[in-house]
């Protein structure tokens, strides 16, 4: 692309901003494939390999496990992980999965069933609040949309998140706080700092943030009042 090329893309895009809409429709389309792929792996919601994928499980426990009777919401739930985790963590509350994938939602109900404290939808928004609600993974994978769009969708995502829960919520992003070299042009980094003084702004003082558990992420909790 010659220079003058890639100037006119730069504003065609600030002036025409990708749509959330046409954001989780090309998330749909990629995680998909990734089960599809993959199967009912970490591989299969993109994830390099179990240790990392229960290693990230394990820090939301920092916000749930002194409430074993809580309901939890999880947006992006995958192929329904994290719920067989909770059980395994003696968690008993009741717990939704939404995923943007149908396919996803299917082979979740396929492995775990539903019943009166476990339900799975296909959506992006969820219809009624839960607890506590939780995000991994959700926000990193960008493609080629424009990083200023991204940024929307992630902070958006992070706002849904605090209205859809009633006592906290907590999700994971990569960080800036690694290796340039090591970064990768499809996916999204996000200053850490920067998203603490996020959520300190829209949802009080009551906000930790995790980046000591030996991954290129980290993961930020958020309680309600």
């Amino acid at each position: 692309m010659s220079y003058g090329s890639y100037l006119r893309q730069e504003v065609e895009n600030s002036v025409n901003p990708v749509t959330r809409e046409a954001i989780l429709t090309d998330i749909n389309a990629y995680y998909t494939t990734k089960l599809t792929q993959h199967g009912a792996t970490p591989r299969g919601v993109d994830w390099n390999d179990a240790a990392s994928h229960h290693s990230r499980h394990h820090q939301f426990l920092r916000l749930l496990a002194s409430d074993p009777a809580a309901s939890v919401l999880d947006l992006g739930c995958g192929y329904g992980d994290f719920l067989a985790f909770l059980r395994k963590n003696e968690h008993t509350g009741t717990f939704i999965g939404y995923d943007i994938s149908a396919a996803m939602i299917a082979e979740a109900e396929r492995l775990h069933g539903s019943d009166q404290n476990c339900d799975w939808r296909v959506g992006a928004e969820p219809t009624e609040p839960a607890d506590y609600d939780i995000a991994s993974g959700i926000m990193n994978v960008k493609g080629d949309v424009p990083a200023a769009d991204w940024e929307t969708y992630v902070r958006d995502t992070i706002l849904l998140l605090g209205r859809s829960s009633r006592r906290g919520f907590a999700a994971n992003m990569l960080t800036m706080s690694n290796d340039p070299e090591k970064r990768r042009s499809n996916l999204h980094y996000v200053e850490p700092i920067e998203m603490l003084q996020f959520c300190l702004k829209n949802f009080g003082r009551s906000v930790a943030l995790m980046q000591d558990y030996g991954l290129y992420e980290f993961t930020i909790i958020v309680r309600h009042g």
